[in-house]
């Protein structure tokens, strides 16, 4: 535990001491959100986040592989981790940072997102097996495993990158399901006697660490963007970190069967569950309409949270709570027998948030929705 406690607070601290370099960087580059229609911030605020993260994660790598045992471990077999995740990492940034600059269209960036599973699939990052009903394992030969890598890579990058819709929303939701993540393969590591020290366990916590040093930038109101240099990097390391805990249990000797086998599948479409089916209406909504299913629109939900009158702050916690709910009822499923117990106590808590969160707030009429100011109490005349 040790080392990756150690790995975390790199990541955190180079993360958190980078930004503010960075965000004067962007400031000078000219690399700024201009605030559109549909956005809740209100001034130019600068991107690049994602390049004080990348040095965060690159630090986190260079301490752990001074470490002797898990130097072993990243260098482990056919599979260089350190490579895979500096190759690829980097070669989105370099995107992100063109993107966040001079806005890369659609297709170069789809296309620097397959190259970056290519090199995870070169460095010996891929998915080699599925399980069964019987409880063995079904290998992939390289022309499904291959594809599916693909797949799940690109389309993690761009669930992240749908989520940053919010201050802080997408750091905080990655880091909470890199945390599951973590908590989950060390867990059951430990549970069933195997080694706790693992690739993907590392790449989990060294993933946490960068959204929470990035995170006190980031919170509303934020003070820097992560950007596409941001989102594309983390959802990176998260399909990475997905990928290799998939498969790293054998079906036999879990307990509970074979859902803890499919939870770092499971967890990533659960983290993103809430904005994908926001996507889903907002196509629906606006297709009835008569509209582009592309048309911007002010009815997300965040926009109703606002106009609930939460803040953009509450809004965003909110978010955190149903996001946090997901992860740790999946963890539950996998680490303890009582299933039922999990499902009832996720319920409770579920039926709970919906509560809190459909409660309309009073808000001061003279501060628009969004604000996070605090409405000054009035003032009494003798």
């Amino acid at each position: 535990m040790r080392e990756y406690l150690l790995s975390i607070l790199v990541a955190a601290l180079v993360a958190y001491l980078l930004t503010p370099v960075v965000r004067s960087f962007a400031v000078w580059i000219g690399a700024q959100a201009v605030p559109r229609e549909r956005d809740v911030h209100v001034i130019p605020t600068p991107r690049l986040g994602g390049l004080a993260m990348f040095g965060g994660m690159v630090a986190a790598l260079v301490v752990a592989t001074g470490l002797p045992e898990m130097r072993k471990v990243l260098a482990d077999g056919d599979i260089n981790v350190t490579r895979a995740l500096l190759l690829s990492g980097g070669l989105l940034v370099l995107i992100g940072i063109a993107d966040d600059k001079w806005e890369v269209d659609a297709l170069t960036k789809f296309a620097g997102q397959v190259a970056a599973a290519g090199i995870f699939i070169m460095q010996g990052i891929q998915i080699y097996a599925i399980p069964l009903p019987t409880g063995e394992s079904l290998t992939l030969p390289p022309a499904y495993g291959v594809p599916l890598t693909v797949l799940i890579v690109v389309a993690t990058i761009n669930a992240v990158n749908f989520i940053d819709g919010l201050d802080g929303l997408a750091a905080g939701v990655v880091g909470i399901a890199a945390l599951a993540l973590f908590t989950y393969a060390y867990l059951l590591s430990r549970s069933y006697g195997l080694t706790t020290l693992t690739a993907a366990t590392l790449i989990a916590a060294i993933l946490f660490g960068m959204c929470l040093g990035f995170l006190p930038h980031n919170f509303s109101p934020a003070k820097i963007f992560m950007g596409d240099t941001g989102s594309m990097l983390i959802g990176l390391l998260l399909s990475a970190s997905t990928i290799m805990l998939t498969g790293q249990f054998d079906p036999a000797i879990l307990a509970n069967g074979l859902f803890p086998f499919f939870v770092p599948i499971l967890l990533v479409p659960a983290v993103a569950a809430i904005p994908f089916i926001d996507m889903l209406l907002a196509v629906w909504r606006r297709t009835n309409q008569g509209r582009s299913p592309f048309a911007p629109d002010k009815q997300h939900l965040h926009h109703r949270l606002l106009q609930l009158g939460h803040s953009t702050r509450r809004a965003v916690l909110i978010m955190y709570c149903w996001v946090g709910l997901l992860a740790s009822g999946l963890v539950g499923l996998a680490k303890f027998d009582a299933a039922w117990i999990t499902v009832g106590i996720t319920l409770l808590v579920a039926v709970v948030g919906v509560l809190l969160m459909l409660k309309p707030r009073r808000r001061d009429p003279a501060i628009p929705p969004g604000d996070d100011r605090v409405p000054k109490r009035p003032t009494m005349h003798v």
